[in-house]
């Protein structure tokens, strides 16, 4: 199996400042794990604004089959957390799946 990423599968929602920690902890508890597990890197990111704050979960993987295995056959199909519905604004429609044409990190 290949160990360098070719795709990254993004996904994006939004909650409301109040309850931002909380899904930030949810998140990191039930999203991450099996994500940590399958795919051979995962970040999350937080932005904080004035009325939302905005959770991205960028996931990397070898190939487009290795991540259509871990959704099952549908990778632009969103798969959402049991308590998404609590927790965000409005549950994502879809996920983004971008193919990786420059990979440098740690340069400096």
């Amino acid at each position: 199996m290949p160990t360098q990423p070719t795709i990254a599968r993004i996904w994006r929602g939004r909650t409301r400042p109040d309850v931002a920690d909380s899904y930030e902890a949810y998140i990191k508890a039930e999203g991450m794990p099996p994500l940590e597990k399958t795919a051979l890197g995962v970040q999350l990111f937080r932005e904080d604004r004035e009325h939302e704050s905005w959770f991205t979960t960028i996931s990397y993987w070898p190939d487009l089959k290795s991540m259509t295995a871990f959704t099952k056959g549908e990778p632009t199909k969103v798969h959402h957390l049991a308590r998404d519905a609590e927790f965000l604004i409005e549950l994502p429609e879809f996920i983004q799946i971008h193919r990786i044409l420059v990979d440098r990190q740690g340069l400096r």
